[in-house]
């Protein structure tokens, strides 16, 4: 891996052909004009209403995200390679789900510990042995990429469950052709709000055995306390379908059935963003008030399909992710496109002793952690910080893996100084029902902290519009 950072618009003192455009655009930009176009794409993302909430912090829990307006580029060429990679690994990752809820041969032909995926706290024994529509379970997979070099890319993370941010991406492009629409006349770029509507057609394309006409599709939403409860009610109303919750819902007569105005509607699709514990408190947390009680029942006869499906979650385990390259070989006979990151597995005695080893130098993660906590950033650490991790590693290995301090790539950044490279990482968004499909490009998230390697938004990273230019 490259020892120093790879600064994506320029290399060995030259501006790279993707950003050719940019460079006039940027330095014509006086420092006055890019401080009010900030606060005019501040003022854009606080009317519309694209707010996040941190659980458990006090101060304002409707904070913006963070907006660059220094957009991120791909050429053609490196979105095709990179496309090809997250449709290959979509692919492998259903079909692993679809085996291990059936006769589990990845697990009988000794490729990934039995283990791992059967104690593991994300696999629903509430699906076993039930194929899904088109045996797809995870329907809407986001995998997170870092690049370290031109050629380069690493997969971080596979998001199987419900990744969120599609919202960011979509608005993110809004705003910037608002603001800046010389730029868009100047460069062909690819569009990005085909998302909506391949979203419903993907969904659609999965209703259950038992919808005989057109299906209804609705949002489950856990309410508008939720941090991401923006990005369902803008996708509902993107997709023209019903954001519901959990009490607008019924089960009777083998279906899910919608309370309206004028009278119940019989649901087909229910595209969910709770969690799997809160989905119905029949089958799982009895003392959930999120989900739709006999919700369950209906999904494994036949009347509805849930998307993405209970029990995807086991896929996008830290842990397990280390043999998604193993699940490419194993169900689809090929090498995968995209490379893992390294990764060290603190349940394994010798890699334990290994990364106890050289803590100041890994990044060290839950398993099953998301939102940039529950990790440890070596170089980044004190000795204090780093010797208590060690005592919660020494105490639970097997609930953490570790990673070599990846040299994420830079691109320019506005800051309050000027422009100044940071770090940043993408996550493109998959499709999968009866086709996969993708828009060209996908959240781009920064760290705005200099130095930084971590850019989620609860860690106070931002986002920025990603182009891939067309032919």
């Amino acid at each position: 891996m490259p020892a120093e950072f790879f600064n994506e618009m320029y290399q060995g003192g030259a501006v790279r052909a993707p950003y050719a455009q940019l460079e006039d655009w940027m330095r014509a930009m006086p420092a006055e004009f890019r401080q009010m176009k900030q606060a005019e794409a501040e003022a854009l993302f606080r009317r519309i209403g694209i707010t996040f909430a941190v659980y458990g912090e006090g101060g304002d829990p409707d904070r913006l995200i963070p907006f660059d307006m220094f957009p991120r580029v791909f050429t053609q060429h490196e979105w095709r390679k990179l496309e090809k990679g997250i449709r290959q690994r979509a692919r492998a990752l259903n079909a692993f789900l679809l085996d291990v809820y059936g006769r589990g041969e990845i697990v009988r032909a000794g490729r990934i510990p039995a283990r791992l995926v059967y104690q593991n706290e994300a696999y629903e024994a509430a699906v076993v042995g039930f194929a899904p529509p088109r045996g797809v379970y995870s329907h809407i997979v986001g995998i997170d990429l870092v690049r370290t070099g031109p050629d380069e890319f690493y997969v971080l993370e596979d998001n199987c469950r419900t990744p969120s941010g599609v919202s960011y991406m979509l608005e993110n492009r809004e705003i910037m052709m608002r603001m800046f629409p010389a730029l868009f006349q100047q460069n062909r770029i690819e569009p990005v709000d085909g998302y909506p509507d391949a979203l419903r057609r993907t969904l659609a394309s999965v209703a259950p055995a038992k919808c005989d006409s057109d299906p209804t599709i609705a949002i489950l939403t856990p309410g508008h306390f939720n941090s991401a409860y923006y990005e369902h009610s803008f996708l509902a109303d993107l997709m023209g379908v019903e954001l519901v919750e959990g009490a607008d819902l019924y089960v009777e007569g083998g279906f899910v059935w919608m309370r309206t105005t004028e009278g119940p509607k019989k649901l087909d699709v229910i595209y969910r963003r709770i969690d799997d514990a809160y989905l119905d408190p029949l089958c799982f947390r009895p003392d959930s008030m999120l989900g739709v009680p006999g919700l369950m029942d209906v999904y494994r006869s036949g009347g509805v399909t849930i998307a993405s499906a209970p029990g995807a979650g086991v896929a996008d385990d830290k842990a397990i992710y280390t043999y998604v390259p193993e699940m490419i070989r194993f169900y689809l006979g090929e090498e995968p496109i995209l490379n893992n990151v390294p990764t060290w597995q603190c349940a394994k005695a010798d890699e334990l002793k290994y990364v106890l080893e050289h803590l100041g130098e890994l990044v060290v993660k839950e398993v099953h952690g998301s939102g940039g906590y529950g990790m440890l950033v070596g170089p980044a650490s004190t000795k204090e910080q780093i010797e208590a991790f060690r005592a919660r590693v020494i105490e639970n290995p097997s609930n953490y893996i570790a990673q070599p301090t990846l040299a994420l790539s830079t691109t320019p950044t506005f800051v309050e100084s000027g422009i100044a490279p940071r770090h940043v990482d993408l996550r493109p968004y998959c499709l999968v029902g009866d086709r996969i499909e993708l828009v060209p490009g996908g959240l781009t998230r920064v760290a705005l902290t200099e130095g930084s390697l971590v850019v989620n938004s609860s860690q106070g990273g931002g986002v920025k519009d990603t182009w891939v230019l067309a032919e």
